[in-house]
């Protein structure tokens, strides 16, 4: 990553904490579940210990379910092992102001073993790995997140005690583009905008959805790793500030039989000058952006379990739900997997597979690895989806997780650009999820078999 200016400078740091402006700094890492996970510190201990030397957090955060629930399987972290500690290193570059919460600052931790190895199976260290690979091509990624939410006006108890059931959306209809409809909640979504540019992050625009209470916030792409690291410190501001208002958002997949909440990711690459090498001449694709679009095609399915993490993920892929079930691609379709859009200096392609529950920092790493296998093999690129990939014979994209973590532990695509211990980490992590499911009984069980069987 090039060099670059933080949101918050550490001296800029001191001079708010002898002030008393800042007196808190959070230190947190993207867990499995792209979650921030971590401490806050008092600042001036922060400032005299923790900038220099880090902290410790015990490894099993890299080794639970969703619950937090202690879990076998996972090579790294377990009670043979001990459950000790890993290292939480500041990543300066990162430092940034919490305007959400009075007095807080924020920085995002790398993470070592003791003998200062990182930690391969981190989500952090996975894309970074991935971005030394590129790097070597002379190449660095520039992406852009698109997260979905729906927000209810129940807050995020009251949702609890309900079991998330019938709770009220913030718009009753559909209020795609609407100007009005976004009226409704615009101080909710005027707060987060304002508090996020406050944050470091550049906001693009809002604008509603299809799904009653649904919106989005756009925020300008930027270098891979700083776009994921700021994809999770919105995620968990909005939620945050949601909170703050007494209301609850949810970016889960697939919250009901209407449409889901995506979270397409756009990405593009540059030069060492800073030139789009994606952009051919005459405003076409440059055989660089062939190979490696070629490259998500070819691993858009065994991948998917870093695009579509959870079992929620996979009910989003309906036919006619502009969420996509074909492996194709085409110029500005949004019925293919992967979208070309832009001309120029702006031409990229979009993955339209994740949803609002992705991790960034797994997703964008399984782009770049798809993408240079495409480039080192020099893959060619078929021609393009020219109507309804819904309808026509193309590949389908895994429909459970169950069919996408089989792909993902098979697959010689997956160990050669990830290791073997990340592909036995995260397949261990889809097993845990789908032995939950499994022995779970759900309300459709309930609402069928009742009285009727």
């Amino acid at each position: 990553m090039a060099d670059r200016t933080p949101p918050l400078e550490v001296e800029e740091l001191r001079i708010l904490v002898e002030s008393g402006e800042i007196d808190t700094v959070v230190l947190a890492f993207p867990d499995m579940q792209g979650r921030l996970q971590g401490k806050r510190f008092a600042a001036r201990f922060f400032l005299d210990e923790v900038l220099e030397h880090g902290t410790e957090g015990c490894n099993y955060l890299l080794a639970v379910d969703t619950d937090m629930n202690t879990v076998d399987g996972y090579a790294m972290s377990s009670w043979e092992r001990g459950y000790g500690d890993f290292a939480m290193h500041p990543d300066l570059t990162t430092l940034r102001r919490v305007p959400w919460n009075d007095g807080t600052a924020m920085v995002i931790a790398d993470l070592a073993w003791e003998d200062g190895t990182p930690v391969v199976a981190a989500p952090r260290q996975i894309l970074r790995r991935q971005l030394e690979r590129l790097a070597g091509h002379g190449l660095t990624a520039h992406v852009g997140t698109e997260l979905e939410f729906i927000v209810f006006k129940d807050t995020y108890e009251q949702a609890w005690d309900r079991n998330y059931r019938d709770l009220t959306p913030a718009n009753q209809y559909n209020i795609d583009y609407s100007v009005l409809g976004t009226g409704r909640i615009e101080p909710l979504l005027r707060r987060i905008r304002n508090e996020m540019a406050a944050a470091g992050l550049t906001v693009e625009s809002a604008k509603g959805e299809c799904n009653p209470g649904q919106h989005e916030i756009v925020f300008r792409y930027d270098e891979a790793l700083v776009t994921c690291d700021q994809h999770a410190v919105y995620k968990t501001g909005a939620k945050e500030i949601a909170a703050q208002e007494g209301v609850a958002l949810t970016f889960m997949a697939k919250f009901n039989e209407r449409e889901g909440n995506s979270c397409h990711i756009h990405l593009s690459l540059q030069d060492a000058d800073g030139r789009n090498v994606m952009a051919g001449d005459a405003g076409g694709m440059s055989p660089v952006m062939r190979h490696f679009l070629a490259g998500q095609l070819a691993a858009l399915r065994d991948f998917s379990l870093l695009y579509a993490p959870n079992i929620n993920s996979y009910k989003r892929f309906q036919p006619g739900s502009f969420a996509p079930t074909a492996v194709a691609w085409g110029h500005d379709n949004r019925t293919c997997s992967l979208r070309v859009v832009g001309h120029g200096r702006s031409t990229r392609f979009e993955n339209r597979l994740p949803g609002g529950d992705v991790n960034p920092h797994l997703a964008v790493a399984g782009l770049i690895a798809a993408g240079l296998h495409g480039i080192e093999q020099k893959l060619e690129l078929p021609e393009p989806c020219e109507g309804n990939a819904y309808t026509t014979a193309y590949d389908h994209v895994p429909t459970t997780l169950r069919e996408a973590a089989g792909l993902w532990e098979k697959s010689d695509l997956a160990k050669a650009a990830f290791g073997d211990d990340v592909v036995a980490h995260y397949r261990n992590m889809a097993r845990v999820e789908l032995e939950a499911f499994d022995a779970a009984v759900t309300d459709w069980e309930l609402r069928r078999s009742f009285e009727r069987l």
